[in-house]
C-alpha cells in the first residue's frame, strides 16, 4: 500500500472508526459530512448541471430527475447512472464527486449522479424505486441500455445490484454492465468478515451495520433480495466489476456476490485491494490506488459498451437547446460486449 494509503487509513482509524461504535445520530452525521466534503473542480471540457430540490419539497415523481449531471462538451458516447453510498441515510451526489468526476472523464461518459431519497424519512423501497425510475427515465429520454452502465459504492453499490435485479424481474432492458465499489449487499450482516475483520477495518466496527440497517429497512426483512441482493437470484445479469478492500468488515458482501454471480453464469471481475479502505476510489486524485481503480473501471465501462459516434452530434445539439435545469438529454446507442469472468487480488 502507498504512503498515501497508510496515511488515509491512519486518519480513518482515529477520526471515523470511533464514531461507528456509538449510537447513530442521523442529523449529526449529515451536518458533519456536509462540513467536511471536498469538492473537486469541474474538469476542463465538461459541464456540471445541478438539478436539486429541497428534501421537503421532493416527492416520488421528482426523484428520478433529482441529482447532477457531468456532461462532456460535444457529447459523450456512453452514459453512467451513479448511486452514491452513505448507509442509505447520508451523503449525496456532491460528496462523491471525486469518484463521479474521475470516472466520467476516464470512461468518456456523461454521468448522472442520482439524489435518491434517504432513510429514515424514506425507508425501503424508496431508494430502489428512485433508482429504477431514474434508469427508466434515462431510457425514455433516449439512452440505449447497451450504452449505459449503473455504478455505485457501499450502500449505493448494493442499491445498484438491487436495481439490476428489479429491472430484470420487471422485464426491462438491462444496462451493459454494473460497477460495484465495496457494495453493502447483506443488511442482515451475516458475512464472516463482519467478525473476522472487526478491528482490522480502519473505518467500521463490525456491529455498526446491524445498527444502521433498520434505518433503511423499516418494516422490511433484512433478507429481502431487493434490500439485500446477496440473497437474490443473479441469473441473467450483465457483467459486474467489483472492488473491495481485504480488511473491510464488508468484504464478504463483495466476495459472496461475486461467487454467486459467477455460479449463475454472470461475467464478473472482482478485485480485492490489500489493506485498502472501504470505497478507496473516493480518495482520488490523492491516492495512487484510487487513480488506478478508476482507470480499471473506465476500461471495463468502455469494454462492455460500444461508442456510437453517429449519435454524438445529435445528442450535443439536443442538450444545448434544453433549459439548463433539464439535463435529461438523449443518449447514443451502443452494443453489449461480455467481459471475461475473473477474480483477482490487488496488491499495493
Amino acid at each position: 500500500m502507498s504512503l498515501q494509503g497508510r496515511l488515509i487509513c491512519w486518519f480513518l482509524r482515529r477520526s471515523f472508526l470511533p464514531a461507528t461504535r456509538g449510537p447513530i445520530d442521523v442529523a449529526r452525521v449529515r451536518v458533519q459530512t456536509a462540513k467536511r466534503v471536498w469538492l473537486p473542480q469541474v474538469p476542463k471540457g465538461w459541464q456540471l448541471r445541478e438539478q436539486y430540490r429541497a428534501a421537503a419539497e421532493r416527492d416520488a415523481a421528482d426523484a428520478p430527475s433529482s441529482g447532477e449531471w457531468l456532461v462532456r462538451e460535444g457529447g459523450a458516447p456512453r452514459t453512467i447512472l451513479y448511486l452514491h453510498g452513505g448507509g442509505y441515510y447520508f451523503c449525496s451526489p456532491k460528496t462523491h464527486r471525486a469518484i463521479t468526476f474521475g470516472l466520467a472523464t476516464r470512461a468518456e461518459a456523461d454521468l448522472f449522479s442520482l439524489d435518491y431519497r434517504l432513510a429514515p424519512e424514506h425507508p425501503f423501497p424508496a431508494a430502489l424505486d428512485d433508482a429504477v425510475a431514474a434508469y427508466r427515465r434515462l431510457l425514455a429520454d433516449g439512452a440505449r441500455a447497451q450504452s449505459l452502465v449503473i455504478a455505485g459504492d457501499s450502500a449505493g453499490g448494493g442499491l445498484a445490484l438491487a436495481t439490476l435485479v428489479a429491472l430484470r424481474d420487471a422485464g426491462d432492458p438491462l444496462p451493459a454492465g454494473a460497477v460495484l465499489y465495496s457494495p453493502w449487499t447483506d443488511l442482515a450482516a451475516t458475512g464472516a468478515s463482519i467478525r473476522e475483520n472487526d478491528g482490522r477495518d480502519p473505518m467500521f466496527c463490525g456491529d455498526v451495520f446491524a445498527r444502521v440497517a433498520p434505518l433503511y429497512l423499516g418494516e422490511a426483512s433484512a433478507t429481502d433480495p431487493y434490500a439485500s441482493p446477496v440473497y437474490a437470484d443473479l441469473h441473467g445479469l450483465p457483467p459486474l466489476f467489483m472492488l473491495a478492500g481485504s480488511t473491510e468488515t464488508l468484504l464478504d458482501d463483495t466476495r459472496r456476490v461475486a461467487q454467486r454471480a459467477q455460479a449463475a453464469g454472470v461475467s464478473v471481475e472482482c478485485g480485492i485491494g490489500r489493506d485498502l479502505p472501504h470505497v478507496w476510489p473516493i480518495y482520488a486524485p490523492f491516492l495512487p490506488e484510487a487513480r488506478r481503480a478508476l482507470d480499471d473501471t473506465a476500461r471495463f465501462v468502455k469494454r462492455v459498451t460500444t461508442a456510437d459516434d453517429t449519435a454524438r452530434a445529435q445528442k450535443s445539439a439536443h442538450m444545448l437547446t434544453e433549459p439548463e435545469a433539464d439535463a435529461q438529454s438523449s443518449r447514443p446507442p451502443g452494443a453489449h460486449r461480455a467481459a471475461q469472468s475473473s477474480v483477482t487480488s490487488i496488491s499495493s
